[in-house]
């Protein structure tokens, strides 16, 4: 099954006799950066226009848990989660299409959370709300409550030390911008740098101007060359496990099955016993 879908495939589905859910998950990343000035409210973006019958999903509240030494973005309690789920009309048995405004992160984590706790049918609208071109409503949707029920895969998920572990047997990606990597900047974090041994792969050069993802079969190019192959296992990471997911996304896209490090930068470099590298050499 692909993980993407076009917004044409998207309206031609919605106009069919058995629609799938849509999740609005618009979400901007909060830097020191911005302060003074007001953070992002995905929710106000929502009730100015959505997609059709949408349902607003939280990201910081719905799709991951409170900060607590586990990095910006832990995984959500899943009891939680799951009923966060039904309440947005979420069932086993019905496709999911998630959106976000087009950065493709927010919606990424709602894929990424959804399939790592079984959900058999979810895509990402490619391009995000920047893509559509049909109506938008205001009106605030309250569909019947769903079924689905969390049940987290065994396979999938890395922490710390299994991210450490990867990034000497396998392959483990590091998502954000090279510059954070490489330790010159680190805008959100205790410290800036990489995991050891982890390479450098920004999600952002996945997707083109449009900010769709490349073909799949660029995208497999770009992931070979930095070493990904069918007997190398594969991980990524970010700042928070929010672009990582993205990266998942694309990797999936190419046919490459990867695992998240959720924790992530933030959760790594919390901790002044791990060890950072820095510059552009991956150990």
């Amino acid at each position: 099954m692909n993980a993407i879908i076009s917004a044409s495939e998207l309206a031609g589905e919605l106009a069919g006799g058995d629609p799938p859910v849509l999740l609005d998950v618009r979400w901007q990343l909060s830097t020191p950066a911005a302060a003074g000035q007001p953070p992002f409210d995905g929710r106000a973006a929502y009730l100015a226009g959505h997609l059709p019958g949408a349902v607003f999903v939280d990201l910081d509240r719905e799709l991951a848990a409170p900060p607590a030494g586990r990095g910006r973005h832990p995984l959500p309690d899943q009891e939680e989660f799951g009923a966060a789920m039904r309440r947005a009309g979420v069932s086993a048995g019905r496709p999911v299409v998630v959106y976000d405004g087009g950065l493709g992160w927010g919606a990424a984590r709602a894929w990424w959370l959804l399939r790592w706790t079984g959900h058999p049918d979810v895509r990402v609208l490619d391009g995000g709300l920047s893509s559509w071109d049909g109506p938008l409503e205001t009106s605030v949707q309250q569909p019947d409550e769903g079924d689905f029920t969390p049940v987290p895969a065994v396979a999938g998920l890395l922490d710390a030390d299994g991210a450490a572990a990867l990034a000497r047997s396998g392959l483990l990606l590091d998502a954000r911008a090279g510059e954070r990597y490489r330790g010159e900047v680190e805008p959100i974090d205790r410290v800036g740098g990489h995991i050891p041994g982890a390479v450098s792969a920004p999600t952002t050069e996945n997707v083109g101007p449009d900010g769709r993802f490349l073909p799949a079969a660029e995208l497999s190019t770009r992931f070979r060359a930095l070493g990904a192959s069918e007997d190398t296992p594969v991980g990524v990471y970010c700042g928070s496990g929010v672009s990582a997911a993205h990266e998942v996304l694309a990797l999936a896209v190419a046919g490459i099955p990867a695992a998240l490090y959720v924790g992530s930068w933030s959760e790594w470099s919390s901790d002044p016993e791990r060890p950072v590298a820095v510059g552009p050499d991956p150990r």
